[in-house]
């Protein structure tokens, strides 16, 4: 395509863009062409691509089967923009979610389109909990992360991107998460205890907000038998339990939902990034059907019905969530990335890791460490991100269908650079 072969002069992003890009100063080139898991820049020089959009291109980059739907879709004049109208790809779609997801996993969940994004997502998931229940707070955990809007920032934890909102962020209380105490003390002791003490001064809460695993908080990984005492504890108290997988559903930890393996069932759940598929905005609020109370257009948007997502999103679903072939992968691949980084860990002092499925992180004791290897990583054709309060953590998000061989051969860049930085 004659635009992709253009040249960009690279002040016109420093003269004109924002400050607030970020991304773009990790990764300072332009790219152009992207498949698989493989991006080229405009010098022709490829990048092995170990980000996969922060987790909204599980599959890859123009996934050839997703690709082949979208466009025999556009080309046919498949309705673009529905908003909530609806349409043929809305209807396939839902059909192949609750046939293949949901029923399967015996989850009988309603179905809201909130807007294009997470935080959308988590917005709905808030003022959902809050109608249903009359009550005001939300209980979320230290380093947590929800989205950027008001409302996903009052149950986020880092101080930064609170501070952005430039106002109090309130009716929300941080509880530790999962060994947070470094297994001190018991986290649920003063959870439990606060809710029984009238003089605690925390008002009984709507619901209760958690990541099974912490992305961009540094990879905590919550253990199973504390997201099923968390589960438990919210279903005594009548509090609801609202699952955020925006970027740990869709496969990401193994299983379709992350919260499988603990064997629960949250009230609300919460998905984005990587529903569509194809890396085409799309989110979901999934809730149990008694939790339906919304009104016509109480909570509404104009890019909640992004049809070309439905489609690509569909085909997703059908082709690689029939049957458990992609979770076996991802398990596989994911004991891949933890071998390679226990032995860093083991070769090293001052490294540890830890992770589920194919989130995996590095995590550096002397946290400028973890840039520095990521610097590094870019310069030998590797795209990786940090996380954590301190981002002290290389934080790997490679594409569920990435090659066992592509893998490796980005664990090496990896391992190259640790040697590099710290060697």
């Amino acid at each position: 395509m004659e635009l992709l072969d253009q040249t960009v002069d690279d002040s016109v992003f420093t003269q004109h863009e924002s400050e607030v890009r970020s991304y773009c100063r990790s990764w300072p080139t332009v790219f152009t062409r992207a498949s698989g898991s493989w991006m080229t820049d405009t010098t022709g020089r490829e990048y092995l691509d170990f980000f996969a959009g922060a987790g909204s291109l599980n599959y890859g980059h123009n996934n050839p089967i997703m690709k082949a739907a979208l466009l025999d879709y556009i080309s046919d004049d498949g309705i673009t923009h529905g908003l909530d109208m609806a349409t043929v790809a809305k209807g396939k779609f839902i059909e192949a979610f609750t046939q293949k997801i949901l029923a399967p996993r015996g989850l009988d969940y309603k179905i809201q389109f909130p807007g294009p994004t997470g935080t959308n997502a988590v917005e709905a998931a808030l003022k959902l909990a809050r109608k249903v229940t009359g009550r005001e707070s939300i209980i979320s955990f230290t380093n947590a992360f929800h989205g950027m809007t008001l409302g996903s920032l009052s149950v986020t934890g880092n101080s930064m991107k609170r501070a952005g909102a430039g106002i109090p962020l309130v009716h929300a209380t941080p509880m530790p998460f999962d060994n947070y105490f470094g297994g001190v003390t018991e986290d649920f002791g003063w959870f439990e205890r606060v809710l029984d003490d009238s003089g605690s001064g925390l008002n009984r809460p709507a619901a209760v907000i958690v990541e099974t695993v912490q992305g961009e908080g540094g990879v905590n990984v919550a253990r199973m038998e504390w997201l099923r005492a968390l589960s438990e504890l919210c279903e005594r108290r009548d509090i609801l339990l609202i699952v955020d997988d925006v970027q740990m559903g869709c496969g990401r930890t193994g299983e379709f939902f992350s919260f499988e393996e603990a064997g629960i069932k949250p009230d609300i759940v919460t998905l984005s990034k990587s529903i569509s598929g194809y890396g085409l905005p799309l989110a979901l609020t999934l809730f149990k059907p008694e939790l339906d109370v919304w009104t016509p257009g109480e909570h509404n948007g104009t890019f909640r019905g992004n049809n070309p997502a439905f489609v690509t999103g569909t085909k997703t679903i059908e082709h690689f969530w029939s049957d458990d072939s992609l979770t076996k992968e991802v398990h596989a691949k994911g004991e891949q990335i933890n071998t390679a980084f226990t032995e860093l860990a083991e070769r090293y002092e001052g490294i540890s890791t830890r992770g589920r499925g194919m989130v995996r992180g590095l995590v550096f004791e002397e946290s400028a460490t973890a840039s520095k290897v990521c610097a590094s990583a870019f310069g030998a054709g590797l795209l990786a991100e940090t996380s954590g309060p301190s981002d002290e953590v290389v934080k790997l998000l490679p594409a569920l269908t990435i090659s066992t061989e592509d893998l490796g051969r980005g664990l090496q860049i990896i391992s190259d650079s640790v040697k590099e930085v710290i060697g």
